[in-house]
């Protein structure tokens, strides 16, 4: 499943609330302790950043040889 900016601000509204129920896309989830929470939170936001981030082109040369 990809994760959406949505669900990130889902997942940070539940955060905030306390609540540990959060609802993303297309199904429900609830986490056993804020701190798994968090960690949801922080995988969701790394994935997202990812995603965003424009990549530079690698450019190589070989011209024989060892």
């Amino acid at each position: 499943m990809a994760w959406t900016q949505d669900d990130l601000d889902a997942i940070n509204s539940a955060i905030a609330t306390g609540a540990k129920r959060v609802r993303f896309q297309t199904h429900e989830v609830e986490y056993p302790s804020v701190d798994q929470l968090l960690r949801a939170r922080d995988v969701i936001k790394a994935e997202i950043e990812g995603c965003n981030t424009s990549g530079g082109a690698i450019l190589t040369e070989y011209e024989g040889g060892y």
